[in-house]
């Protein structure tokens, strides 16, 4: 009986991990590119699933959660400047009743290094809010590290 009992509770924990979904629309990756000795460009890109969208670098007080990049400290290298990005579209979302930027299908965000020993590893994460029609998920936050030489 309780061999019994016990299949029935892993039938049922396995049929609901089946019916529940995780969302994943946003997929993270990263590259480098030199450009001489002593600085070199990170490319940080996000594509994303059809329907969805992430939120642009800034936001107003009381949307959505922008789009935010942190890079560790090193001696090995310096930031040179902001993230840059390209020109984000811009909607009315009633969730929110404002107006807000954000990105479909992919975007690319580059941030320019200045490398104090002609090599690096810059690591760093970058938070962002995924929404689609019918649902926002939290925030999430993808860590990424690439290696320059």
């Amino acid at each position: 009986m309780k061999k019994l009992s016990l299949l029935i509770v892993a039938v049922l924990f396995t049929m609901a991990g089946a019916v529940a979904q995780i969302y994943n629309p946003v997929k993270w990756s990263v590259a480098s590119k030199k450009l001489n000795d002593k600085e070199a460009v990170v490319f940080i890109r996000a594509t994303i699933d059809k329907g969805w969208h992430i939120y642009g670098m800034n936001v107003p007080d009381g949307g959505p959660i922008a789009t935010s990049f942190a890079f560790a400290s090193s001696k090995d290298y310096s930031l040179n400047g902001k993230v840059a990005a390209p020109a984000p579209q811009t909607k009315f979302e009633k969730a929110f009743d404002m107006n807000v930027t954000y990105y479909a299908k992919e975007v690319t965000f580059q941030q320019k290094v200045k490398l104090n020993k002609g090599q690096a590893t810059i690591k760093g994460t970058v938070e962002f809010m995924a929404c689609d029609a019918e649902r926002c998920l939290p925030p999430d936050e993808y860590a990424f590290n690439v290696t320059i030489k």
